[in-house]
């Protein structure tokens, strides 16, 4: 699978507060599978990351936000966490960033928390998604259907609701992107 995504760019969209598990797993699972990835935040530097409620790892921010666009990017990845889910959704940068991927049908991969960003830029209206279970109002608010599975596809986005997800998470994203490149 080394070279499956060879030329394929990935955009991690995180702030501080982000799930380590949840970006930093994708992240290997990407770049493992040949693609490149890049971390996108609201400033430059590091960001902190969280073991649930416990200091995890810090992270090094490849991009911000007023220099990065949605066109170069063939795929997105939001992490949850809570503080990271909640202060993503109020950045109108990240919000311009995902509607822009999804008016173009890029997968969009988000797990746990980090579908609140997809709530607040309004795209989850008419879809199907899972998510942390706490975020299930969200979603059916906004005009979405959530469903407590590991993994669910519907159209270009790929949700899940936990760490323990990721496996399946990583498999649906890689799959979707191979079978873009096939395409």
């Amino acid at each position: 699978m080394a070279s499956t995504l060879n030329g394929h760019k990935v955009a991690i969209l995180a702030v501080d507060g982000f799930e380590q598990a949840e970006l930093i797993e994708p992240k290997r699972a990407l770049t493992e599978a040949g693609a490149t990835v890049q971390v996108i935040s609201a400033r430059p530097g590091t960001i902190q990351g969280f073991k649930h409620v416990d200091k995890g790892d810090t992270v090094e921010v490849d991009l911000t936000f007023d220099k990065a666009s949605a066109n170069d990017f063939d795929a997105v990845v939001l992490p949850g966490g809570v503080v990271n889910g909640d202060a993503m959704r109020l950045l109108p940068q990240a919000q311009a960033f995902v509607k822009a991927a999804d008016s173009a049908k890029k997968p969009i991969a988000v797990i746990c928390h980090g579908g609140w960003l997809l709530v607040s830029a309004g795209i989850v209206n008419g879809r199907t998604l899972t998510s942390w279970p706490s975020l299930q109002d969200d979603i059916r608010n906004a005009g979405g259907t959530w469903v407590d599975k590991e993994v669910v596809e519907d159209g270009n986005l790929i949700s899940s609701r936990k760490p323990d997800d990721l496996p399946a998470f990583n498999k649906a994203l890689i799959g979707q992107l191979s079978r873009a490149n096939a395409a």
